[in-house]
């Protein structure tokens, strides 16, 4: 009864916020929800970890973000596969009670966004990557990555592909495997700051 009464909760919400659409924000949303377009943006962040923490900082603070994402993306077809919760454009129901959707395809099971896992997985772990920088905070930075994630996420909402419900918590998994794998980038530059004062 209760997982009813969430899931039709989760059902309202999510065809209040895919009801916003008009042809100009669809087509940023279309952008969004196509990470692949981002790609570019990761290495160019790559980049400049290296330049602000050095090849050997940088190079632990890079592979921390990998690795976040890689167990982001991981976790979440595990998950998808584990509850089966069918996606709102491969739900008769959803389409029924008029789910815009602006992509089609895609597996049948939705439970939770990878999408929404792996943005907010990288905002954080990168994030708390540059601030292995003590020179700078890095607030215009985090400002500016936290937002692109929340755009990426709710965008799967706007193409009719996730659930708010699946966002929600694809997000908050997604951070926390983004500050566990940021605290191993630390401990592994902590460690090379160590053995660099030892010599």
């Amino acid at each position: 009864m209760l997982w009813q009464n969430l899931h039709e909760l989760d059902q309202q919400i999510t065809l209040f916020i895919n009801g916003f659409h008009c042809p100009a924000w669809d087509q940023i949303m279309l952008i969004f929800s196509h990470v692949k377009l981002w790609f570019p943006m990761y290495g160019i962040i790559a980049a400049l970890l290296f330049w602000r923490l050095g090849w050997k900082k940088g190079l632990a603070a890079v592979l921390s973000c990998v690795l976040c994402v890689v167990l982001c993306d991981q976790l979440a077809n595990l998950v998808k596969d584990s509850v089966a919760r069918l996606r709102p454009c491969q739900d008769e129901a959803m389409i029924g009670m008029g789910l815009h959707m602006l992509e089609t395809g895609g597996g049948l099971y939705g439970f939770w966004s990878g999408h929404a896992s792996n943005s907010f997985g990288f905002a954080v772990c990168s994030t708390m990557g540059f601030r292995n920088d003590k020179r700078l905070k890095y607030r215009g930075y985090a400002a500016w990555i936290f937002s692109w994630a929340f755009l990426v996420s709710i965008s799967r909402i706007f193409v009719g592909k996730h659930y708010f419900g699946d966002v929600l918590i694809g997000g908050i998994a997604g951070a926390l495997t983004g500050l566990i794998c940021a605290l191993l980038g630390r401990l592994a530059i902590r460690l090379l700051v160590r053995d660099k004062a030892v010599a």
